[in-house]
């Protein structure tokens, strides 16, 4: 069985649903198909809980008759029957029933979260209506009957596993199966997703938990690039990659793959294919447990990060330093990025500011805490970079111009990551695409 994910440009045209219908029916391999909210839904359905938390009830109904009008002409050129338009309507008017309901309901955190999933559900179901049209087999299979999290918010894979075979047995003569990313159930059983990126994150569970023979990850580029397209002029697709490299290249920036994505196809040994739905003969990035070669692969940037660096002088021979010093980033819930320490300093960078008042104030009495926003961490990747000869000399001869302000190296042998002013991010990307890819 194969599984195919689909994100929100894939599917945000009736013209695109079209080529995945294509896509998904290209091979007689029986699949598991996931397909994300149109684009620009998801962005949507948080400006209309935005206005509705702040008691907007007159905006929140504009944006939501704004949306229901759009879904209502996507539908016209999805399908052409007039009972599957009539069937797709009434979908869209149920969805958009429940959407106007909340606007005489209290707002909370509960509701939020019924409110994001309905881009998925609506998707997914006008997805299905249009394969009946073309008589393409299939089966709508409900994320939310398998897809769980636990108390944590970690996804629980073994009940995943038992659920989604269970509903694939119970249907086993059908040879696709069409289900929602993102959205599942926590805890309690209420409504909940997976954050932001969790269709890929959905993906790779549902590949893991099926023993897929793939899991292929379908977006609007020919695969994972060796840099940042959007920043530099000239990059190219990366033919294979690893699980940890592709596991550092997506923490570290790269936007095409989720971090959170690897971690189930790595634990099953399930290969991961990122593919272009608007260019699909191309061969794209492919992540296996072999890295298929050495040395450097790509170059990733990761924006919004905050440097801290505490100085005293009773670090000098002093044990538990240290130990106290992640204590305090360990009770706010503050996962740290990179570390760099000396003999009476260390430095170490955060990428959220949520709680880096309360941080600071239990630092101080440790020593000197000084705070430097808008960095940035750039990160080279690859296979045994730290052996692979030459690289190091290459890496700091392109930017001897640029402003480093920490370096991490050696702490994995598949990354180099540096710490430098966000300002300086776009030309730091250029230099290394010269320095050490030559293009």
């Amino acid at each position: 069985m194969k599984v195919m994910k689909f994100g929100g440009t894939s599917v945000g045209k009736p013209e695109r649903m079209h080529e995945v219908a294509q896509l998904i029916t290209r091979d007689a391999e029986p699949k598991i198909v996931v397909l994300s909210a149109l684009s620009g839904t998801t962005n949507a359905l948080v400006e209309i809980s935005n206005s509705l938390s702040a008691g907007d009830r007159t905006a929140a109904k504009e944006k939501i008759d704004l949306l229901e009008a759009h879904y209502r002409k996507f539908i016209l050129d999805l399908v052409q029957q007039e009972d599957k338009r009539a069937r797709a309507n009434a979908i869209i008017s149920e969805h958009f029933e429940f959407l106007n309901i909340i606007l005489r309901i209290s707002f909370s955190e509960a509701l939020y979260k019924d409110i994001l999933a309905q881009g998925e559900l609506m998707s997914t179901k006008m997805f299905s209506v249009y394969l009946e049209e073309k008589g393409i087999d299939h089966m709508l299979l409900p994320a939310l009957e398998f897809m769980s999290i636990d108390i944590h918010e970690e996804p629980q894979l073994l009940n995943i596993r038992a659920k989604l075979n269970q509903l694939l047995q119970q249907h086993k003569d059908k040879p696709l199966f069409i289900t929602q990313g993102y959205i599942c159930r926590n805890a309690k059983g209420e409504v909940d997703n997976l954050k932001r990126g969790g269709s890929d994150y959905t993906a790779s569970l549902v590949a893991a938990a099926a023993n897929a023979s793939v899991c292929e990850i379908w977006t609007d580029i020919d695969g994972m690039h060796n840099n940042d397209p959007r920043v530099v002029d000239k990059t190219v697709a990366i033919k294979q990659l690893s699980f940890d490299e592709a596991a550092e290249l997506a923490y570290f920036g790269a936007k095409i793959l989720h971090p959170t994505c690897i971690w189930p196809a790595q634990q099953e040994n399930v290969p991961v294919k990122l593919l272009n739905t608007m260019q699909p003969e191309a061969a794209g990035t492919v992540i296996t447990k072999e890295a298929g070669s050495v040395g450097v692969k790509a170059v990733a940037a990761k924006d919004g990060i905050i440097a801290i660096k505490i100085k005293s002088s009773r670090m000098l021979l002093a044990y538990g330093f240290l130990r106290k010093v992640f204590e305090v980033f360990e009770k706010y819930h503050t996962p740290i990025d990179m570390i760099t320490t000396s003999e009476v300093a260390v430095s170490v960078t955060i990428d959220s500011d949520a709680a880096l008042a309360k941080i600071v104030k239990e630092l101080e009495p440790f020593g000197t805490v000084e705070v430097e926003k808008n960095q940035t961490i750039v990160s080279i990747v690859g296979n045994e970079i730290e052996q692979t000869e030459g690289v190091l000399p290459r890496l700091f001869e392109a930017i001897r111009e640029i402003p480093v302000t920490m370096v991490s190296y050696g702490g994995s042998p598949h990354n180099i990551s540096l710490l430098l002013p966000s300002g300086h991010k776009q030309k730091t990307l250029q230099l290394l695409n010269k320095g050490l890819f030559g293009l």
